[in-house]
């Protein structure tokens, strides 16, 4: 290969999803891996399912070994144009409204939590005062 690597697009990379024809993107280059397909200890539905997209992630995933990296060597075509390959988004759940089982307004369960502690208090004094004026 010589000095300058062929730069490919997202879109020329993306053809290339058969069996007959297969090529990978990992680490911003671009590989043929048709021939490796029989080959891959993992099957070639495994390479196949890594066509037309950044396959980095699923190649660190799997801890591959010093000697299928030196492998990949022999497969390499050129770099990838990475202005071609589309911004991974992180995943936002969707907002959900604060859920209230019982309906009541969270104002009238502040209040309670407030005023249901003192009545027992002012019960319990009450009680204490009128037990101890009968008994004197």
């Amino acid at each position: 290969m010589s000095t300058t690597a062929k730069v490919y697009t997202l879109e020329e990379v993306a053809k290339h999803n058969s069996k007959d024809d297969c090529w990978l993107i990992i680490g911003g280059k671009v590989y043929d891996v048709t021939k490796f397909l029989e080959d891959h200890p993992g099957g070639d539905d495994v390479l196949l399912s890594s066509t037309a997209k950044d396959a980095t992630d699923d190649f660190e995933d799997v801890g591959h070994s010093t000697t299928a990296r030196a492998m990949m060597d022999e497969y390499l075509l050129g770099e990838i144009d990475t202005s071609t390959i589309p911004a991974r988004t992180k995943y936002v759940p969707p907002k959900q409204p604060h859920y209230n089982q019982d309906k009541t307004p969270e104002f009238i369960i502040k209040i309670l939590q407030f005023l249901v502690p003192l009545a027992i208090l002012g019960l319990a004094v009450a009680v204490r005062i009128y037990t101890k004026s009968e008994s004197a």
